[in-house]
């Protein structure tokens, strides 16, 4: 199974620019365009959140016909820029965007491996959470298979060093951590939100970061530093389940020279 994951497209309405500098609608169609040229086509993609930059039903409109060329399942969660009743208003299609307790949280059970999708929004607040409830779902979902799993949300349950962010990410890890690390068969904790490429170890697996699929964070480790943007490639990741283990890749979407080892 190949699995692709994109995040954090933040798209605005065609015309716009994010934060002035930044044609997000652009940059996700040059990221569809390259996931349907890779060599071997992913059997299903996951977007991880902060869908759109302002939760409208104009942005929520044009991720839809953004994402319709691709083939194979797409998967959507829910980000802190994003709003689940309007997601849920603008794709009626996708029911299980209904998720449960009202959550934009559900399984995807169709492949090899199985896709846990969690919501960790905190409606108006930059920071994500996962309340009693969010928490019970997830134990209760990952005690019903053991097939190996990839839990999937938008803020990730660790720390980086980037400070500025690390304000802003999941406000209680342990609790999470106390429930995957439950669970031998969770392969990947996978998340978006910080705009980059970032692994930790998490509860007994890997919890990782995927960079945006338009605009990136600049890496400053120095504590106490300011959040600033940064031109760097734009990019996704490809995770890759091979019957016994499960491996990441990130590929970069800006187009660069191929050779061949001949040549």
């Amino acid at each position: 199974m190949l699995l692709c994951q994109i995040s954090d497209p933040h798209l605005v309405p065609e015309g716009r620019l994010a934060y002035g500098r930044i044609d997000t609608p652009r940059m996700l169609e040059r990221c569809v365009r390259k996931v349907l040229s890779l060599p071997r086509r992913p059997d299903a993609v996951v977007v991880t959140g902060d869908l759109t930059d302002h939760a409208t039903v104009e942005e929520y409109g044009l991720l839809g016909e953004l994402l319709r060329p691709l083939d194979m399942p797409v998967y959507l969660l829910v980000g802190n820029h994003d709003d689940r009743a309007v997601l849920q208003q603008c794709f009626p299609g996708q029911a299980h965007l209904c998720g449960a307790d009202g959550f934009v949280q559900y399984v995807v059970d169709d492949f090899e491996v199985r896709l846990v999708m969690l919501d960790t929004l905190v409606p108006r607040a930059p920071g994500g959470a996962l309340c009693a409830r969010r928490l019970e779902w997830l134990d209760r979902t990952l005690a019903a298979s053991d097939r190996p799993t990839i839990v999937a949300q938008h803020h990730p349950p660790f720390v980086t060093g980037m400070s500025f962010m690390d304000q802003m990410t999941l406000a209680n890890p342990w609790e999470e951590a106390a429930v995957v690390s439950r669970y031998g068969h969770v392969e990947r904790v996978i998340s978006g939100h910080y705009h980059r490429t970032i692994h930790a170890r998490f509860a007994g697996t890997i919890a990782s970061v995927c960079p945006s699929s338009a605009h990136q964070l600049l890496l400053d480790l120095v504590p106490g530093a300011d959040i600033r943007f940064t031109f760097e490639p734009s990019g996704f990741q490809l995770h890759l389940w091979d019957g016994n283990e499960l491996v990441t890749h990130s590929q970069v979407v800006e187009d660069f020279p191929a050779w061949g080892a001949r040549d």
